[in-house]
């Protein structure tokens, strides 16, 4: 490479970083729920040091990604000549899939077109050298993305935690009470609520991407990395599964205190459990195969001429204008009002669900029930509220809560229910989906999630099971989801295809279901027989009812 066309080709990337860092500064972000800022990097950097967002380890990540690009570039030889084909490819996803990002309100998609970009310009600035070695490292700060964005997967891991750990302490005799994520002595000597950080979703990025690291640095075959990282699935579990049962173990012989000491010392327990392990299978593997790993002579890359050469400043020149061009239709789509309905009916003030009748029929009573502060202070303020909870008045052992909250114009105001629900004490015997009747309409019918949940009580006689049924779903503008992933599919479709973002609906009803679930799903139905007209429409053959978004008389 000569030096004009290597002076060239770093003034091209200087260009495209610059129109890149300007429009992920000032049109990287339209979420502004929970962190109010037009800059993907502020929205991403904010995690790195909340403590809520469980992502500290993001600070570990972006170090071993400057350790590995210094590392690559020392082992790379000068290479073949400049090619820009693969940086302009790189460079142009990159805007467009921000683009997706931004208009369907999903910041992580962001996240990856900033990495996508961020090697476009490092390929185009250093040509193939810089490129091969900066392609791993910009790739391994995929594990500094909020673990938000895997909630389903710490949810599920926090269970199996949970479960197993209660069942170790059953089988050694300890005789612990679960209550959905809390484990405690039936005497009241100790209480623990396994939180997502000792679950192991901290764990689970953390150390997976600490055992793709040693992989990399261990092997060469990209297939053997990649086992590094899947084996690091089953020891992340089993290493938490070792902390939970000891503290209770220890809590059993010593209390809370003993308990409180050990959860401090296993969590280095944990690390030992995961990186021992990925290390001996590596030793050993190693040894068995020597010509897999990276020892010796690095690969060498013999010169040749590959792609577009010498073309930086044209290349910079479209990217740039297509950053400006980007910016100005991202500022465009931020000022326009949102175009969707709410899926509910509105109540006079245009931002609540309309307030839920006070009497259905002529035994069923309704207390309004406010939403509490926390959920005020969590949620974004423009989110809506109406809850009621309904006494039986022949018979005061029958009662169900009625909840909706309605989304405002960030998609934050929606999540998994299964998180706070887990949350407030209720473990999650299992999930199911069942069809509930629109009253009077044989074709407006709509799926729910069912959740067979239970609590632990202490009473007189000790302690009982108090069994419940929560239903819920989600309700659009045109349409009725029975699942969080549904939702998420149809709301970012409506924003990208139809330019709609429509304000979604959660409808949550909980029951008791001590005298069968037959029988609880049976009273939810009597209720929305006599209270679903007043908020939700009908949605025949999967089209919108005529009411929705209708405000009420």
């Amino acid at each position: 490479m000569t030096g004009a066309s290597q002076r060239s080709n770093l003034l091209a990337g200087a260009a495209c970083a610059a129109a890149g860092i300007l429009l992920f500064q000032f049109w990287g972000n339209a979420t502004h729920g929970y962190i109010v800022t037009n800059s993907l990097f502020y929205w991403w950097v904010f995690q790195w040091v909340n403590r809520d967002s469980e992502t500290q380890h993001a600070w570990l990540i972006l170090a071993l990604s400057l350790f590995l690009l210094w590392r690559n570039l020392r082992r790379e030889g000068p290479g073949a000549r400049p090619s820009t084909r693969a940086a302009l490819a790189a460079l142009v996803c990159g805007l467009l899939l921000h683009a997706v990002g931004f208009i369907a309100q999903q910041p992580r998609i962001s996240i990856l077109a900033l990495l996508a970009y961020t090697w476009g310009v490092l390929a185009l600035a250093g040509g193939p050298r810089w490129g091969r070695a900066s392609a791993f490292p910009i790739a391994f700060m995929v594990f500094a993305i909020p673990v938000n964005a895997l909630d389903t997967i710490g949810f599920w891991l926090q269970m199996w935690v949970v479960q197993a750990g209660a069942h170790i302490a059953h089988l050694v005799g300890i005789g612990v009470v679960r209550n959905g994520t809390q484990l405690f002595a039936p005497d009241g000597r100790y209480q623990y609520d396994v939180v997502a950080a000792c679950s192991g979703i901290r764990s689970l990025m953390a150390l997976t991407a600490l055992s793709l690291f040693i992989g990399y640095l261990w092997f060469r075959p990209a297939w053997l990395r990649a086992a590094m990282l899947l084996l690091s699935f089953p020891l992340v579990y089993a290493g938490n599964v070792l902390r939970i049962s000891s503290i209770i173990i220890a809590a059993q012989w010593g209390g809370q205190a003993w308990g409180d000491h050990v959860h401090d010392v296993m969590g280095f327990g944990v690390f030992i459990v995961v990186v021992g392990g990925v290390i001996a299978v590596a030793e050993a593997v190693g040894r068995l195969r020597p010509e897999w790993t990276t020892g010796g002579d690095p690969p060498s890359h013999p010169a040749r001429a590959a792609g577009v050469k010498g073309r930086g400043a044209p290349v910079a020149a479209a990217v740039v204008l297509l950053a400006i061009a980007e910016g100005l239709f991202l500022s465009y789509r931020a000022s326009l009002p949102s175009n969707g309905r709410p899926g509910v009916i509105l109540a006079k003030d245009g931002a609540n669900p309309v307030e839920l009748p006070t009497y259905l029929g002529s035994n069923w009573m309704g207390h309004r029930v406010e939403p509490e502060p926390v959920e005020r202070a969590i949620l974004p303020p423009d989110t809506g509220f109406s809850r009621k909870y309904y006494l039986n008045l022949d018979d005061p052992n029958q009662h169900v809560l009625l909840s909706i909250v309605l989304s405002g114009s960030d998609r934050t105001s929606i999540h998994r229910p299964e998180l706070c629900v887990v949350g407030q004490g209720w473990t999650i015997d299992r999930s199911s989906s069942h069809r509930f009747a629109y009253p009077a309409r044989s074709d407006g019918g709509f799926d729910a999630t069912v959740l067979s949940v239970r609590h632990e009580i202490a009473g007189p006689r000790g302690r009982s099971s108090v069994p419940n049924i929560i239903v819920y779903w989600f309700v659009g503008d045109d349409c009725v989801e029975s699942s969080q992933a549904r939702r998420m599919l149809h709301d970012a479709w409506s924003r990208l295809a139809r330019g709609r973002a429509p304000r979604w609906a959660y409808v949550f009803l909980q029951t008791g279901s001590e005298d069968g679930e037959d029988a609880a799903l049976a009273r939810v139905q009597a209720i929305l027989n006599l209270a679903l007209p007043s908020f939700q429409p009908a949605y025949p053959a999967g089209r919108p009812g005529g009411a929705a978004g209708q405000s009420s008389s």
